[in-house]
């Protein structure tokens, strides 16, 4: 770990570094700009080299003309008009290169005059006029206008070339300035640098490592702790608000702790008083409140660990409720059972997170919460033996109906017209309705009863799909309804109970079938989700109302509306009732006027998913 000293270290030597490289890249940038500027002036060098060029030029053409009016020859074409062609050339350079003030009038005067001087050369230049002519006419106008584009010319190449010489002895003055200028900035920020670190130990650094000595004494609890002011500057400033700092710390953690003994009194005073067992188990599992039922009852005594007094359904219930960050309840087979008084009392534990401090996103702690769920329990009791009894009471008389209604429907003891027939076979029919419905309601019994025998044994998904679909094809195809079956590949064995399995295939196959139209279809899926398998029955049927789904599979619960022949709403129930017992869960989805999708998952064979 690097240290602040070790820190500002770096910082310095790495400024000390950064001013030279730039001192040196700086240096060596002006060293470099005289000789840019060199390149720059060689624009005056154009002019200066266009000028000449222009002045060579004009005066071979003036040459030529002068011999041919003083009788020598006549003038030379090839000469006049390739020395024009130099002389515009040289004037289009210097035309595109001003750079100097008044430059531009003079190339632009050059220009002016030479097409002057063009128009006369070609007077001067034709020998079929007289010779006299064209002497006066060289000699009085083509001449001076010669004259004077050399003269301009002269002036625009004296021009550049002062320009070149000064611009020249400027930028390498001013670049042997800047040079020593920066040199001796760069000598000073490095002598500036080293003092200041040289010094900032004593100004930064002790100051520092003695507040921080002070902020671990605080934190280790001695608010008590003074710091001595020992400048007047920032740093002596912090140590002021440091100690202003503390001083607030030592009042509030009075007022604090004062608060806090008031409110743990005041809290268990309530606790107290309610009649619910309730207890708060700290992040560290130790009971820290508990209403005075919850000591009596659970034997849960304040300052304890919680596994000390508590049952593992007590302990299993905190730490789910902690794991899942969420209020859990125990389920109905785990209720805790209470003799009190020569009577039974059953509880259900319940168990909720306290929410975490935004600052710290640490738990605060659990509620644990005991709701006396005994009349519930005998209410649930006292169903089961009324829905037995019953049952088993109406079961004989049924029977013996049904064997009344059988006896006369063979004619046993006299013949039945078609009326008394129909009638006959309504009532043979309803007879057989009701003993389905009490074979149901003495299997929901028995199943919520636990008494239910369940023979678990490994069983292949893609067997029971295909035994659980078999029955149904025939009534299926008579219908006009189509059935398919889609079972992934190796999915592992489950453990279930084959009698049970097949009945909750059946009744979800049978609810398919009767709420699908003729030309419709029902798929039968078994597929792997989360190492458990589940198994799906989708129809095209009417589908169920979002209203009514959650519902389904409640006791006696029909969806209104729908198109029911049979039934008093208790295969659902029941579909769910054998499925929790062996270990599953159960589920429906629908989308009205698409279809509906039952589905149950069972967990696989251990070691096999």
């Amino acid at each position: 770990m690097i240290g602040i000293r070790q820190k500002i270290l770096l910082g310095f030597i790495g400024m000390l570094v950064i001013v030279a490289v730039m001192g040196f890249l700086t240096v060596n940038q002006i060293d470099r700009l005289g000789t840019a500027i060199e390149v720059i002036l060689k624009e005056n060098y154009r002019s200066v080299v266009a000028s000449g060029k222009m002045i060579d030029a004009i005066e071979k053409i003036d040459n030529s003309l002068l011999g041919s009016v003083v009788g020598k020859e006549d003038a030379d074409p090839g000469i006049l008009g390739q020395n024009e062609t130099f002389f515009r050339e040289a004037l289009a350079v210097e035309l595109g290169n001003i750079t100097i003030p008044g430059e531009g009038v003079k190339a632009k005067n050059i220009a002016r005059l030479f097409e002057s001087y063009v128009v006369g050369t070609r007077l001067v230049a034709d020998s079929s006029r007289p010779v006299a002519f064209r002497r006066e006419y060289y000699f009085t106008k083509l001449h001076p206008i010669c004259a004077e584009i050399k003269n301009l010319a002269g002036e625009v190449l004296g021009m550049n070339q002062a320009s070149m010489t000064n611009a020249g002895i400027a930028a390498r003055r001013m670049a042997a300035s800047a040079h020593n200028r920066i040199l001796g900035a760069i000598i000073a920020s490095a002598l500036i640098s080293l003092l200041f670190g040289y010094q900032s130990r004593n100004w930064i650094l002790k100051p520092i490592r003695k507040l921080i000595a002070s902020a671990n004494e605080i934190k280790s609890g001695n608010l008590e702790l003074v710091i001595e002011k020992g400048s007047n500057d920032e740093i002596g400033i912090l140590s002021e608000a440091f100690n202003e700092m503390a001083l607030t710390l030592r009042r509030a953690k009075k007022i604090d702790d004062e608060t806090l003994h008031r409110t743990r009194l005041a809290s268990q005073e309530v606790m107290n008083l309610l009649p619910a067992p309730i207890a708060i188990i700290d992040p560290e599992g130790t009971v820290t409140v508990a209403t005075k039922s919850a000591v009596e009852i659970f034997g849960l005594q304040l300052g304890r660990p919680l596994t000390d007094s508590a049952s593992s359904v007590l302990c299993d219930i905190v730490n789910r409720s902690i794991r899942e960050m969420r209020a859990v309840e125990a389920e109905e087979q785990r209720y805790i059972q209470i003799f009190k008084g020569n009577r039974e009392y059953f509880f259900q534990p319940q168990a909720a997170p306290v929410p975490p401090f935004k600052e710290t996103e640490k738990l605060n702690g659990t509620v644990l919460l005991f709701k006396d769920v005994t009349q519930a329990h005998e209410q649930k009791e006292l169903k089961r033996s009324v829905v037995s009894t019953v049952s088993h009471q109406l079961r004989t008389p049924l029977t013996a109906l049904r064997m009344s209604i059988h006896l006369l429907l063979e004619e046993k003891i006299g013949p039945v017209n078609a009326k008394q027939e129909e009638l006959l076979l309504t009532a043979r029919e309803s007879s057989d309705r009701l003993t389905e419905i009490l074979d149901e309601l003495l299997d929901l019994n028995r199943i919520e009863a636990g008494k239910a025998t369940i023979d678990l044994q490994p069983l292949q998904p893609d067997a029971i799909v295909t035994r659980g679909v078999e029955p149904f094809l025939p009534e299926a195809r008579d219908k006009g309804v189509t059935i398919f079956t889609e079972t992934a590949e190796n999915l592992p064995d489950v453990l279930a109970d084959r009698a049970i399995i097949q009945h909750v295939l059946s009744n979800l196959l049978s609810n398919a079938i009767r709420h699908t139209s003729p030309g419709g279809t029902i798929t039968v899926r078994a597929e792997q989700e989360n190492g458990d398998i589940r198994f799906s029955v989708e129809d095209t049927g009417q589908g169920i109302p979002p209203e009514h789904l959650q519902h389904i599979f409640e006791q006696f619960y029909q969806v209104p509306g729908q198109r029911q022949t049979t039934g008093v709403g208790l295969g659902l129930a029941i579909v769910k009732q054998m499925v929790e017992a062996l270990g599953g869960s159960t589920g429906a989805s629908s989308t009205p006027g698409h279809g509906s999708v039952f589905h149950f998952i069972l967990p696989a064979e251990p070691g096999k998913s």
